[in-house]
């Protein structure tokens, strides 16, 4: 394992929490980045996405009733110069509820609410739109175990970490990929961020149902071979495991992630049993010890 040193402005673990990466800040961006809505209306959370709706239709309504204000007259029974009566009949015409209390009597007004109406369709289409890309997007209820181990398995020393389908269903032709990064130095004194692909004694599944145990032997061709928690903590070493499939549900397909750092492997460890049957011979996952591990009896990891 190579030990070059640290740089300070290089990305490293400090970037993840509980197993996420905190999305990088990037400087000098081009003036595009303004037109892409789509992508943060599809990633914001739910209140902050009906905050947002609800504030461009507060911002829309105050818009149309300071042009109905410029015609002090142009709306029947409303008081001239009122920005209530204005704003209260642009929420009836926005949302097409028509009271008939209040209604346009100059072809300015008229022509407001034409354009006023048209907006508000658009409006509705795109807002509806966005809601249905929000439910339909589809998402995996896949849980990682909040360590990876490294113990003894055939008698080779093997980093191990725990998968669960929350769901109970099926994801069909699943696949897990693990990259080694850590930090590097090149011969000219270029520090950059190196990624090394793990190999895994099992990498797909037809089916991945109950829970995956993803195994990768730590022999003289692993990038964490004669490797140490100190080394690892020092190379700023971080695993990312990518998980996907097709989800027979929904028939999409699906992607979960997590990340461990130095500080979330376990030495000499290995992970409690979770399997069991119960009496009617059916196979139960206890999620409840997912994330358990004890000591391994088999002997003592160290570097060579």
């Amino acid at each position: 394992m190579p030990e070059p040193p640290v740089h300070p402005e290089s990305p490293g673990p400090a970037d993840s929490v509980r197993g996420r990466r905190r999305p990088a800040i990037i400087k000098g961006q081009d003036s595009g980045r303004w037109t892409d809505f789509y992508h943060p209306v599809l990633t914001a959370s739910w209140p902050m996405f009906f905050l947002w709706l609800a504030a461009f239709f507060i911002a829309t309504n105050v818009m149309f009733a300071l042009l109905y204000m410029a015609d002090p007259h142009g709306i029947a029974h409303a008081r001239p110069g009122s920005f209530l009566d204005a704003f209260f009949f642009s929420i009836q015409t926005f949302g097409s509820i028509g009271y008939g209390a209040m209604y346009p009597t100059s072809v300015t007004a008229n022509m407001l609410v034409t354009l006023e109406s048209f907006f508000s369709i658009v409006n509705i289409a795109i807002a509806t739109g966005l809601v249905f890309a929000r439910f339909s997007r589809p998402t995996a209820r896949v849980l990682f175990s909040d360590v990876a181990v490294v113990a003894h398995f055939d008698g080779v020393p093997t980093l191990m970490f725990r998968a669960a389908n929350q769901r109970g269903n099926q994801i069909l032709n699943a696949s897990v990929t693990v990259t080694f990064a850590y930090q590097a130095v090149s011969k000219e004194g270029i520090a950059m961020r190196r990624f090394e692909e793990l190999t895994l004694l099992r990498a797909r599944t037809p089916l991945f149902a109950l829970s995956w145990t993803v195994m990768h032997r730590i022999d003289e061709t692993s990038p964490l071979y004669r490797a140490t928690p100190d080394t690892l903590t020092g190379n700023q070493v971080e695993l990312v495991a990518l998980l996907s499939g097709t989800d027979d549900t929904l028939s999409e397909t699906i992607y979960a992630r997590h990340a461990y750092r130095p500080n979330q492997i376990l030495w000499n460890h290995r992970f409690a049993d979770v399997l069991s049957v119960d009496e009617y011979g059916r196979r139960v996952v206890n999620l409840h010890l997912f994330h358990d591990t004890e000591p391994d009896g088999s002997g003592a990891i160290s570097a060579p």
